[in-house]
């Protein structure tokens, strides 16, 4: 047996490790050669390759080379490698008869994905692509860890192992030797890396080494796998419709960019139900739907089979353009909440396309349908709006610093049993603000819109107007001059203080009652500190505020070093006349309107309180008032809601309204967290909502509990809607869930 460390010398720098192809690199020396004699340089490098042909190259501290046996050994920091794969090893030894290499001692090998495996030794191929290994532990993505007593790897991507271990748990810093929290074994597993997935058989789950469930066949994803078919976790759960039921989700990766999920129930009281979600990329849009097919026999005054879609998509078409929609329809509210789909009290749906240019022009048209789902809905007073455009520019600041906008729409709104109308309305808006030298902040401000309709059946819902049909063009000029004094002054090492008197003159002509005009988007009306300083009060176009009015209010902040500020706000409206356009009860129906203010305390991080109120202008008796508070502390917070409202004939919902609410939650420890909220009618004295949580999160195991009840009638006119839920959820992390559900 001869040194080869002397015979490669002449391949490296004298004192570094030796370099040595495995395969196909040099002649092979002959036993009868003198050591006296030099050694004849090697034979040129064969043509470089590629793949499994690919030579396997090696390092290591020290090498040998037994002439009789044709045996290479290495040792002392070996590593060899082929492509992308890395074998490393305190000893290693390659048999050239029969390409078989064997490595001994803290054995690593780097797979081409990133995972690792260790073993005790392993015996593989030249190409270290198949062989068998000793002792194997594998370090896999996300935390995954994988133990056998034996492995046997072919074709470079199947491992077959025996007497296995896989958790994604970490073992416990204190004593390794304890069980960890959760850990699956098998007698036998396969791990397919090219399909991405493990396979066992014959196998145990255990929680903190106690045996809980036994399966002769589980299989679950490589962790390494962002996606792969095939068969999720199953949900338990028990309704009043259902009874008992277990839904099983099949998922399939159709291809890298779409997948579809199949969601079949079975349950003791109805027939099989089937849920569906798909989705897919393009490379310029993506769509995704959902949906389910269902007996509605059961459900309240329900028969027949029902179903429901949800969907939506999105394309750019270049630079500028894009089109989207979206489609959701459902047989009703009953069906989906027996069937424990989300469920809304109504559905929209629209196609559009919109184009932008710059921050500076938008521009957009679409279709758009609804759906009413409550059965004290009146279908035929469900609008279609067909077509719908909007566009608007920015000229930006001009040579003044003012600034200019300007936007046009126009839509076509048919029912079946009310109101027709088409409208084409334009905007025009002049902002133009100046600070004189005492620090005075004068803002005048223009806006002129312009609107033409042409109505049928005004006589119907919504309008009930004492007219059938109706063309009219009419315009409204607001001009406003607001003038704002802010007087700041220092207070030393408490921050500064701040005192804001702020007033307003709007005026234009008169727009009258408009009793004859459709309202399609002014509907709602809530006069509040946020709407205040308006040229136009209402939110939309269809109802226009008119004549000349005075708005003032005096704003008062301390702002702290900190950060933290206390500021408030009060103030009111004047009129030179009294404005028909506005409902009874909602605070501008005279010439002096309400008193608005708000109130904002924010002393210190973790303290936030929010006030708002609207009193009456004579008594100041409250007519709104909505207050919501928080408090976070350490790892956890509170947060407290009070609202009250009285009828106004310009709300859609006429009654009054007084309602707490509260929430907590809060880290209990490491990897504990809870929470609690609830909901309190105190006009109708009952509970509205309820519900609790709790959750444990660790590297491995998510285990969340959550019960939330409403407790109103889903089909009465309330604003509630009622719902109960009973949650577990137990999710092994790379493995998958179990859940049950009980409603």
């Amino acid at each position: 047996m001869l040194g080869s460390a002397a015979l490669l010398s002449m391949m490296v720098p004298a004192g570094r490790g030796v370099t040595q192809p495995l395969s196909g690199a040099s002649a092979q020396p002959s036993a009868a050669t003198p050591p006296a004699q030099p050694a004849a340089p090697p034979p040129a490098a064969p043509p470089q390759q590629s793949g499994n042909n690919a030579p396997v190259t090696f390092t290591a501290e020290s090498v040998e080379y037994d002439r009789e046996r044709n045996l290479v050994i290495a040792s002392g920091a070996v590593e060899a490698w082929q492509n992308e794969r890395i074998l490393r090893a305190d000893r290693f030894t390659f048999d050239r008869n029969t390409g078989i290499a064997t490595a001994e001692g803290h054995v690593q090998l780097l797979q081409p994905d990133g995972q690792v495996l260790f073993a005790d030794r392993a015996e593989l191929t030249g190409n270290l692509r198949d062989g068998v290994l000793e002792g194997l532990s594998a370090r896999l993505a996300q935390n995954g860890r994988l133990v056998a007593n034996g492995a046997r790897r072919t074709g470079g991507s199947i491992l077959d192992l025996s007497r296995v271990l896989y958790s994604s748990c970490d073992l416990c810093a204190e004593d390794p030797t304890e069980p960890p929290l959760w850990e699956l074994r098998a007698r036998y597993a396969t791990h397919d890396q090219e399909e991405k997935r493990l396979r066992y058989r014959d196998a145990t789950l255990l929680m903190d080494g106690v045996p809980v469930l036994y399966t002769p066949y589980l299989s679950h994803p490589d962790p390494s796998a962002p996606r792969a078919s095939g068969f999720l976790t199953p949900t338990l759960g028990t309704s009043s419709f259902l009874g008992g039921f277990v839904t099983t989700p099949y998922y399939w990766a159709i291809d890298p960019s779409q997948d579809l999920t199949l969601s079949p129930t079975l349950s003791t009281k109805q027939d099989p139900g089937l849920g569906w979600a798909y989705r897919r990329r393009f490379n310029a849009g993506e769509i995704s739907a959902s949906g389910s097919f269902g007996q509605r026999d059961g459900a309240k005054d329900e028969e027949g089979l029902g179903a429901h879609i949800f969907s939506r998509g999105q394309f750019a078409l270049d630079e500028h353009w894009r089109t989207g929609f979206s489609f959701n329809r459902a047989s009703s509210e009953a069906y989906l909440r027996a069937w424990r789909y989300p469920s809304q009290r109504s559905l929209a749906s629209d196609i559009y396309a919109e184009g932008f240019w710059g921050a500076e022009t938008y521009a957009r048209i679409d279709a758009r349908g609804y759906q009413g789902l409550s059965e004290i809905d009146d279908t035929g007073r469900i609008p279609l709006v067909l077509p719908n455009l909007f566009a608007d520019h920015w000229w930006g600041r001009d040579s003044l610093g003012g600034y200019f906008t300007m936007d046009a729409s126009a839509f076509a709104l048919s029912r079946s049993e009310g109101t027709d109308t088409r409208r084409l309305a334009s905007r025009l808006r002049y902002e133009l603000p100046r600070v004189d030298r005492w620090g005075q902040v004068w803002t005048v401000r223009m806006q002129a819109d312009g609107m033409g309709y042409w109505a049928d059946d005004l006589d119907l819902a919504p309008n009930f107007a004492r007219q059938g049909s109706v063309e009219e063009a009419r315009g409204n000029v607001r001009l406003g001059l607001d003038w704002r004094l802010p007087l700041l002054r220092g207070a030393g090492e408490y921050g500064s203080q701040l005192i804001e008197p702020r007033v307003q003159v709007v005026t234009g002509p008169s727009m009258g009652r408009q009793t004859l005009i459709p309202n399609e988007d002014s509907l709602e009306f809530e006069f509040t500190d946020a709407n205040l300083f308006e040229l136009n009060r209402f939110p939309g176009r269809d109802r226009q505020e008119g004549g000349t009015r005075v708005d003032a209010a005096l704003r008062g902040a301390w702002f702290f070093p900190n950060g933290g500020q206390l500021e408030g706000l009060v103030g009111r409206s004047y009129r030179a006349s009294r404005e028909e356009v506005f409902e009874e009860g909602s605070g501008l129906e005279d010439k002096a309107s309400d008193w608005v203010g708000r109130v904002r305390l924010s002393p210190v991080p973790w303290l936030s309180l929010v006030a708002r109120t609207r009193l009456d202008k004579d008594g100041l008796t409250p007519r709104l008032i909505e207050t919501q508070g928080r408090v976070s502390f350490g790892r956890g917070s509170i947060s407290a809601t009070y609202l009250y409202t009285v009828p106004s004939a310009a709300l859609t919902t006429q009654q009054e309204r007084r309602e707490v609410g509260g929430a907590v939650s809060g880290q209990i420890t490491r990897y504990w967290r809870a929470g609690a909220f609830g909901r309190y009618d105190l006009e109708q004295d009952r509970a509205v909502a309820a519900g609790v949580s709790l959750t444990y999160e660790d590297e491995c195991l998510i285990f969340d509990t959550r019960f939330a009840r409403t407790y109103a009638d889903p089909i009465s006119a309330s604003y509630y809607t009622s719902d109960t839920v009973l949650l577990f959820r137990l999710s092994f992390k790379t493995v998958g869930d179990f859940g049950f559900r009980a409603i």
